[in-house]
């Protein structure tokens, strides 16, 4: 009998480890698979060492998570699988780890490949996506917690995922929030203002000053055109709009229209044009100045210096200070949406859009969403469809769902000259406008912020930025990543920020970062203190909003932000 249990033991060993041997076999023919289907990822080159290593690491670890496995569930080390019910169900908890334990070696693989740093970054990308999407937590038949939940609820849970599930399919897109409780204009984009001018890309709105005097020099501020402006104006307490207005400045912001088919064959050069420098001039009027103050935030301020390269090749200066918000200028380093971009893409879409047309604000949302797939998509799916919760309401995930177009020839332009062939910082290479452009031209102080996780314009290429621009300049860095970051009022006391020791700016960010001072708090303080000296004296505060043929239209936050895509 003695004979027999052992015979019985090894053979279990060696079936056990024959079981290893073809799931080692079968997650590296999945990440093959994986690879192939990347573009440039046929015929993958493993270095023969590093996949020995991988493949002595994988059984070492399979081996120990069986034997962990015999006498005590296995620890999860994520939050996915963090509550109680997942370490309670001995089969959940060995399905979890032993996910953990492939993704890992998959990313391993992806780490391993022989291949240019474009392709291998793609490979990453791919293997992130498919365990994303793999994880057991995100099906109801592995996932212990919805399980359990569901026979608390005695399956009330499941009936109101069902629903929800429902809910979502007919609005296109999973809920972040619950969107029923925000309303544009009502609790959200709440800072009181008119509508002064309007054409047929954008709104200007000026806001009602908040103090009995203001600065001579008006400030502008151009938000992205890919998203809608009041994330810079959610609630009275984190509006970086009421803010600036709060400061002592007459404030006045682009709502850019969300396009709809009569702007299919709207392009760059209108942006450019009839959008920021059409508003800096308006503004100027207004006012009555010659200078003003302005501000771009991400694609609003790749907008603004493009308008400002504009303007100098004519020989016209009229912004006498700019503000930089996680924006892109050298697009050298664009982070995780690098993957996207090639000549065949590129080629794609200009060919997509050859005729006019218009990229939907979904496609974008969704392209935005799954760079962060567990945070911005799994986590909902699960929270919404399998445990049948309502998201709480939450201000900047209403603004994230929001979404807009943009024109099909402006996108087109935009991924060529900026995010494939970076024409913007060479001197004489992009044509906008009928102006050839020079950013060495674009002589101004400048202040620059980015933001430390940033996933869309990493701070190294918020940094590059110091590089391109002659004037003098003040970078920034503060925590959190690219909206986070920049709305993070004083008053809450969160985060920090991170100030320059002095005022060099080395060539690189990892010599600036290195002598950077770390504060507490919001770096909105800091950025107020910078622009004061450049915001001219005190003046009477106007009585009414717009001056002359510039009258009211209509109260903030107008028409256009209302516009859905």
């Amino acid at each position: 009998m003695g004979q027999q249990n052992a015979a019985d033991g090894v053979n279990s060993a060696d079936a056990f480890q024959n079981s290893l041997s073809q799931g080692w076999r079968q997650a590296l023919a999945s990440f093959q698979q994986l690879g192939a289907s990347t573009p440039q990822g046929a015929g993958l080159g493993i270095d023969p060492e590093k996949l020995e290593s991988l493949q002595q690491d994988y059984l070492k670890q399979a081996t120990e998570l069986w034997n962990q496995g015999l006498n005590h569930n296995p620890v999860l080390k994520d939050r996915r699988f963090a509550d109680a019910a997942w370490s309670h169900h001995p089969m959940a908890a060995f399905s979890a780890a032993l996910y953990l334990l492939n993704t890992r070696t998959l990313m391993g693989l992806a780490n391993a490949v022989q291949a240019d740093p474009k392709t291998r970054e793609r490979i990453r990308f791919a293997v992130e996506q498919w365990s994303a999407a793999s994880a057991p937590s995100n099906s109801l038949l592995l996932n212990a917690e919805a399980q359990q939940k569901a026979i608390e609820t005695k399956g009330e849970s499941i009936a109101k995922g069902v629903q929800n599930l429902l809910h979502d399919l007919r609005q296109g897109h999973v809920s972040m929030t619950d969107e029923s409780l925000f309303e544009v204009g009502k609790n959200v984009a709440t800072t009181q203002g008119h509508v002064v001018f309007e054409n047929d890309l954008f709104q200007l709105i000026e806001y009602k000053p908040l103090t009995p005097k203001v600065h001579q020099k008006p400030f502008l501020l151009i938000p992205p055109c890919i998203n809608k402006f009041y994330i810079l104006d959610l609630q009275p307490e984190n509006s970086f709009i009421r803010y600036v207005v709060s400061q002592g400045h007459r404030t006045f912001v682009v709502s850019w229209r969300n396009p709809d088919n009569s702007h299919a064959q709207v392009t760059w050069d209108d942006y450019i044009e009839q959008g920021a420098i059409e508003a800096i001039k308006v503004v100027q009027d207004i006012a009555k100045v010659p200078q003003i103050n302005a501000l771009g935030f991400c694609v609003g301020g790749t907008i603004l210096t493009t308008a400002l390269a504009v303007l100098a090749a004519r020989g016209e200066k009229p912004v006498a200070s700019a503000t930089l918000l996680t924006t892109l200028i050298d697009f050298k380093e664009t982070g995780v949406l690098d993957v996207f971009i090639d000549e065949n893409f590129v080629k794609f879409r200009e060919m997509q859009f050859a005729n006019g047309g218009l990229m939907p604000g979904r496609d974008m949302a969704t392209t935005f969403s799954f760079l962060r797939p567990n945070d911005l998509v799994w986590n909902y799916v699960v929270k919404n469809y399998l445990k049948g919760e309502t998201p709480p309401p939450f201000d900047l995930l209403y603004w994230n769902s929001d979404s807009t177009n943009l024109p099909g020839p402006m996108f087109a332009w935009y991924l060529r000259n900026t995010y494939l062939e970076n024409r913007l910082i060479k001197p004489g290479q992009a044509t906008v406008c009928g102006e050839q452009i020079d950013l060495r031209k674009v002589n101004l102080p400048v202040y620059i912020y980015g933001s430390k996780e940033d996933h869309i314009v990493p701070i190294q290429a918020a940094y590059a930025t110091t590089q391109v621009l002659p004037g003098k300049k003040r970078f920034v860095m503060g925590a959190s990543g690219h909206i986070a970051g920049v709305i993070n009022p004083p008053a809450s006391n969160k985060r920090s920020h991170w100030l320059p020791a002095d005022a060099q700016l080395p060539a690189q960010f990892d010599q600036w970062s290195a002598k950077a001072k770390e504060v507490a708090g919001s770096w909105w303080d800091d950025w107020a203190r910078w622009l004061k000296p450049h915001a001219g004296p005190m003046v009477a505060t106007p009585k009414a909003p717009g001056r002359g043929s510039y009258k009211a239209i209509e109260p903030a936050p107008g028409r256009y932000v209302q516009a859905k895509a």
